[in-house]
């Protein structure tokens, strides 16, 4: 994503000290995107972290502008950081669409990551009988879901459509 370094005109350079937020699970879209300069971030889902940001140009904050959700996840500086904050990132991506595709293959990506392995998944158990033999079904039954709004909460809530 060093590429989007090239880019970064129009929004405000900022300074994250260690500890700090800068977003917050389940809070209100800011309608706002964020590219890494320098430091290190952790993404954290329900208090677990599940993924660090270190590579400068990687963008964050996307999920909650382009669904129009409320942020689905915290991200905290790990070390003293330097972001770019785009405030309107709506219009900023609509202005610059070689940002909106690299943004658009990061989702690709992470969907493609997520079907190998459930893919291995499959093969692994199938025909044991677990739990885990089923996930052929679950992603079915998932996948005929018709869309609908979330909010993040409790990943024990369970699925009403199910």
């Amino acid at each position: 994503m060093r590429a989007v370094l090239d880019h970064c005109t129009g929004g405000t350079k900022r300074q994250v000290p260690a500890g700090a937020l800068v977003v917050s699970e389940g809070g209100i879209s800011s309608g706002r995107l964020y590219v890494l300069l320098e430091g290190k971030l952790e993404v954290l889902k329900s208090d677990m972290v599940v993924a660090s940001i270190a590579d400068p140009g990687a963008v964050f904050g996307e999920m909650s502008v382009l669904l129009g959700l409320p942020h689905t996840a915290t991200v905290r500086a790990c070390s003293d950081s330097v972001i770019y904050e785009f405030e309107d990132a709506a219009s900023f991506l609509l202005q610059k669409p070689d940002v909106a595709l690299l943004l658009a293959r990061t989702p690709a990506r992470r969907l493609n990551i997520a079907n190998t392995y459930l893919a291995a998944l499959k093969r692994q158990y199938a025909g044991h009988g677990t739990y885990l033999a089923m996930v052929s079904e679950v992603l079915q039954s998932m996948i005929n879901l018709p869309p609908v709004e979330v909010s993040p909460g409790s990943d024990r809530q369970s699925d009403p459509r199910m």
